[in-house]
């Protein structure tokens, strides 16, 4: 009987505990939505004001705005995950590499493309590379790529929402969602955590744009790094903890946590120096990412790039050495349920989750819940303005309605009600990439967010040459871009679908990543049908390359 009172004990408090992890949740994403609204009042009634803010976002904001887009589930739930699998070599072969090479393209390739934006009116990449090359219908080769390519971003927001969901509400509703694994029994199951968080986010980027995601960016910056900071000391206390006494401090359990780690993730001895140098072209995406372009264009001057590009490398290095960490203690017997060693790619997404749920308390729990959901969030808001943005100003307005379409808000252009509505086009044709994404997302729920990830980092840096030739060489032509751009796809679509996440060179015992070759293969083609093809008028290069 003792035991029996005992065990009914236990599940009234897993129960308890749960539901106040969901209630936590659900008042962080009530402030949200309260963001989204006060964003609202300070809305222009225009397309300007709505998609950059009316180029309003001074240096600190432009900071957590930036940081915020780009760092996403790949960067805690994928990291954690993937240190699980490979250890302690994920840090180095790209969070502190991106931090560099992140702030170089902000100074790089976003200063040019404000100080373009601002002068000549571009709203969107496609807007830059219409104008740049004399080419009307470059929207028709370059949209669809970078909706395509966007997708498994998405994609990775919304596996990796739902997953974080479920581990951190488990024990909240055991009756209605028992699972096959206890320590996920009672948790919200992804297909609704992953739902209500996508409802969220387009609710508050609706009704408060680029001001309100901007708004809501720099909120969840901060709640994501502070929480995360605190995640990593709560989780080290635990697992650093002989169990003897009173806790130990800090650097004495990080010390005791990684004592029984296996050597092969406490070095990065397991990959090879090919496979680590390539890993460097990675971070170079952040130069084409679509969502990120849509956020320099916000800049209220250039000077407002500074602080960005100073402090990034150091905000990376807050958020991804305390993911990493947890991951890599992760990996020691006994610290996650037996059955996942067995299976860790298949089980690495649920590691931060299950980690945050057992060594927290309830309303800790809740918060670091949030903190991660934050950091998910801060990049499906982005991208989600930026795909209704491009339809309308790429696709809806140049092929569909035409240029002189109206600016009003819901308006068309003269102000009235004719049909004309814009800013609904958008919000119309973000709920279908939402809706696509979040299908694949139940479909694919267990993938890798940390593969998804890469793979639609490499077609973005397959396409940086292309955008670093428009800014700086005059000799770029529209067919030269053009040819790159299905150079890309060509062979991205190849390694994708024929050799996997990494290959060997020919002759050598070499393993590098595809973003190699294709990379590579971009550049070459691109220079090449350049230098046979007309260029654009000198009006236009006068425009671009003359002070």
């Amino acid at each position: 009987m003792d035991f029996l009172a005992q065990a009914a004990a236990a599940d009234s408090d897993a129960f308890s505990d749960g539901m106040i992890r969901v209630f936590v949740i659900l008042v962080y994403f009530a402030i949200l939505l309260l963001l989204g609204g006060v964003a609202t009042t300070f809305l222009k009634k225009n397309n300007k004001d709505y998609l950059l803010a009316s180029h309003s976002i001074g240096p600190v904001l432009l900071l957590m705005s930036l940081f915020g887009t780009t760092m996403t589930s790949f960067a805690m739930v994928g990291s954690s995950g993937e240190a699980f699998v490979s250890g302690i070599g994920v840090y180095g072969k790209l969070a502190s590499i991106s931090g560099l090479i992140h702030s170089l393209c902000f100074f790089v390739i976003g200063t040019r493309i404000w100080k373009y934006g601002k002068k000549f009116g571009h709203t969107t990449q496609v807007d830059f590379f219409r104008d740049r090359l004399d080419s009307p219908r470059m929207g028709l080769f370059l949209f669809p790529v970078l909706i395509l390519l966007l997708i498994p971003y998405i994609l990775g927001g919304v596996i990796g929402s739902g997953t974080i969901i479920q581990s951190l509400t488990s024990g909240a509703f055991p009756e209605w969602f028992p699972h096959a694994q206890p320590a996920l029994t009672g948790g919200i199951p992804p297909y609704l955590g992953s739902l209500v968080v996508c409802l969220v986010v387009l609710i508050y980027v609706f009704f408060g744009g680029m001001r309100g995601t901007a708004w809501a960016n720099c909120f969840q910056t901060i709640v994501f790094m502070v929480l995360g900071v605190v995640t990593f000391y709560l989780i080290a206390i635990k697992l650093g903890s002989d169990g003897s006494g009173p806790d130990n401090d800090l650097l004495t359990s990080m010390q005791n946590a990684i004592k029984n780690v296996p050597t092969t993730h406490t070095t990065r001895s397991e990959m090879s120096h090919s496979l680590f140098i390539a890993y460097m072209l990675i971070p170079l995406s952040v130069g084409t990412f679509p969502h990120l372009f849509q956020h320099w264009l916000t800049a209220k001057n250039a000077a407002a790039f500074k602080l960005p590009i100073i402090m990034h490398p150091f905000f990376i290095m807050i958020v991804w050495v305390p993911c990493i960490m947890v991951g890599v203690w992760a990996s020691a017997p006994g610290v996650l349920p037996a059955e996942w060693y067995a299976n860790p790619s298949e089980n690495q997404n649920k590691v931060l989750g299950y980690l945050v749920t057992k060594h927290t308390t309830p309303v800790v729990g809740g918060l670091l819940a949030a903190g991660v959901l934050a950091a998910i969030m801060s990049s499906l808001d982005s991208q989600f303005l930026c795909v209704g943005t491009m339809f309308t100003n790429d696709i809806y307005r140049r092929f569909i309605k035409g240029p002189n379409t109206g600016n009003k808000i819901g308006l068309g252009k003269d102000g009235q009600d004719n049909g004309e509505p814009s800013v609904w086009v958008a919000r119309a044709f973000i709920i279908v990439i939402v809706a696509i994404s979040y299908v694949l997302g139940i479909v694919l729920v267990g993938k890798s967010i940390f593969s998804l990830s890469i793979w639609c980092f490499t077609g973005y840096t397959g396409l940086f040459p292309i955008i670093l030739a428009a800014l700086y060489w005059r000799g770029l032509t529209a067919a030269g871009a053009q040819a790159g751009i299905l150079t890309m796809i060509a062979t991205w679509c190849y390694f994708f679908f024929a050799t996997g996440e990494k290959l060997y060179v020919p002759g050598t015992d070499w393993d590098i990543l595809p973003v190699v070759p294709i990379t590579f293969a971009t550049t070459i083609v691109m220079i090449a049908v350049s230098l046979v093809t007309p260029k654009p008028t000198e009006q236009t290069l006068r425009r671009y390359f003359e002070k």
